[in-house]
């Protein structure tokens, strides 16, 4: 097991120096990480070095033992917070476990009980990894979520183009039965909300007619086929996936159209099923979602509270070509965040079903306008420059002319690449325009004491993690450093320009104390800023 880490805190340096070298850290479970004589220079300490433990004393100038607490409980819940004074108080005792410190102990510091104490807190850090990493534990979490996660990955499987591994291993591991099928087929449930009476108990609690339907399905199916039955999160319906093992179509449209009867004569609730194209990959299962939902958009024409079957309301035609929303929504992902291989795959399927449909040069045509018409609506979205992406083509839309020679899966390869770095550069500008903002924002107000993270966050509207990470990312420094420095460096300014007595100076540049601005001067400069004067 790794050694836990921990910082020394306290104002005297010889009580640092004295416990750092008395404790057998490394027999203990620890390794000293770092040490800090006051609260303040322990926050920054701690927000580089996140020690598990931070053992600190109470009475301390700039930031108290307890205020230290305060901000470590605020910003690293998880980590365990020591407390040793040498003031048998018992309203600092009160004080310390309502901030949820670990231990508190008195001054002098006993070797051995502090060692004591430090392999409990070992103890106990060693109990919470290992309840967190327990297999059992971690099983039964997994059990008790199973049907979110199968929920979850129903819809994925509906509304994304997973890959028929990746859908065959969660059929797996969710021990979902519908694999391996010769076919399947989807039937979108409907129920008809606004033709619902009022004349059982069951219709006024509204939310219990799905379950009741749910079951119902269930009932009749089970025995009859392979499905998975589950709530769309996107629309309204039941969505059962069903597994054909043979070309049985007619018997499940009778097994269906049961369904519908028997909910209107037991539940007195009627329902509309619509049933898309079956499809032979599991990765194609969109597609035929999709179809089972258009079916459901016949209602008007076929009438509500029986079964709607895609195939006799749209005469299956072989050759029928549609840029549909699965196959814009994966080139969008793919052109936005790319990388080039993602981009690569999503063009490729984009011209492969087009080169694989049997349809006339003019379905072509307009399945070209569907692609196009998402690429300018990327373009526009970012304010890009529409005829350098279009590659000169933007006036003549020479760009169908393409088709011909075969070259508008290259045409639409480049555009995409093109518009991702445009979209990258966009985005690398807007990081930099918004540390740049920071660094304004930072400048304008570095005079005032409460100056935060949060505040400044509050002004970019960002979080203050994702803050924290990009402007030490663009900066090559923590926000609390940055300040520090800039602050430093406006009271060299001064004294080197002024004659403002040192306090004064301290108020300048936003330290409300004299006391740590001259502490955090010497600790900049190595000389304290009277002395700094005097020798400039």
């Amino acid at each position: 097991m790794d050694l836990y880490s921990i910082i020394l805190v306290d104002d005297e340096e010889e009580v640092r120096k004295s416990i750092i070298k008395k404790i057998e850290w490394q027999s203990a479970g620890f390794k000293v990480v770092g040490d800090a004589e006051n609260g303040e220079d322990a926050i920054e300490k701690i927000e580089v070095l996140e020690p598990d433990v931070v053992l600190t004393d109470i009475r301390m100038p700039y930031m108290d033992g307890l205020a230290l607490a305060e901000k470590i409980r605020q910003r690293y819940p998880s980590m365990k917070v020591v407390i040793f004074s040498g003031y048998d108080d018992f309203e600092y005792a009160q004080k310390a476990i309502k901030l949820n410190v670990t231990e508190y102990i008195l001054k002098p510091v006993n070797v051995e009980e502090l060692t004591s104490i430090l392999k409990k807190i070992k103890n106990n850090l060693d109990r919470e990894i290992e309840e967190k990493r327990n297999i059992s534990r971690l099983r039964e979490n997994y059990r008790k979520s199973l049907p979110v996660f199968r929920e979850q990955f129903f819809n994925d499987l509906v509304h994304k183009n997973l890959s028929n591994e990746i859908a065959e291993q969660k059929l797996k591991e969710y021990d979902i039965p519908i694999a391996g099928a010769w076919k399947w087929i989807i039937a979108a449930v409907a129920v008809e909300r606004g033709e619902v009476g009022d004349t059982l108990t069951l219709h006024s609690e509204e939310e219990l007619i799905p379950v009741s339907v749910m079951q119902i399905i269930r009932e009749k199916l089970e025995g009859y086929c392979r499905f998975a039955l589950f709530q769309s999160v996107l629309e309204a319906e039941m969505v059962a996936v069903i597994a054909l093992d043979e070309d049985s179509i007619t018997g499940l449209i009778d097994v269906l159209g049961d369904i519908c009867k028997e909910t209107k004569r037991i539940l007195e609730v009627p329902v509309t099923i619509g049933i898309g194209h079956s499809c032979e990959e599991l990765s194609n299962i969109p597609y035929a979602y999709q179809s089972a939902i258009d079916a459901l958009g016949y209602k008007a024409i076929a009438g509500k509270g029986s079964t709607i079957y895609i195939n006799d309301m749209e005469p299956v035609a072989s050759g029928k070509l549609e840029f549909d929303s699965v196959s814009e929504a994966d080139l969008i992902s793919a052109v936005k965040f790319g990388p080039d291989e993602k981009i690569e795959a999503a063009v490729t399927q984009i011209i492969q079903k087009m080169e694989s449909a049997k349809v006339h040069f003019r379905q072509q045509q307009v399945y070209m306008f569907g692609v196009l018409n998402s690429v300018i609506q990327m373009v526009q979205q970012y304010d890009l420059d529409l005829e350098e992406i279009m590659g000169g083509d933007l006036e003549s839309m020479t760009v169908f002319d393409k088709i011909q020679k075969g070259e508008f899966g290259s045409w639409l390869y480049k555009a995409a690449q093109k518009i991702n770095q445009a979209i990258n550069q966009e985005r690398d500008l807007t990081t930099r325009q918004v540390i740049q903002e920071a660094r304004q924002y930072i400048m304008d107000h570095y005079q005032n004491p409460d100056l935060s993270v949060e505040m400044i966050c509050h002004h970019l509207h960002m979080s203050p993690a994702y803050f924290s990470t990009l402007f030490k990312k663009e900066t090559g420094q923590a926000y609390i450093a940055y300040l520090t420095d800039l602050r430093l460096n406006k009271a060299v300014e001064l004294l080197n320009k002024t004659e403002d007595k040192t306090y004064v100076i301290a108020a300048k540049v936003g330290y409300q104390e004299q006391n740590y601005f001259s502490y955090v001067f010497k600790k900049k400069f190595g000389v304290s800023p009277t002395k700094f004067r005097g020798v400039r």
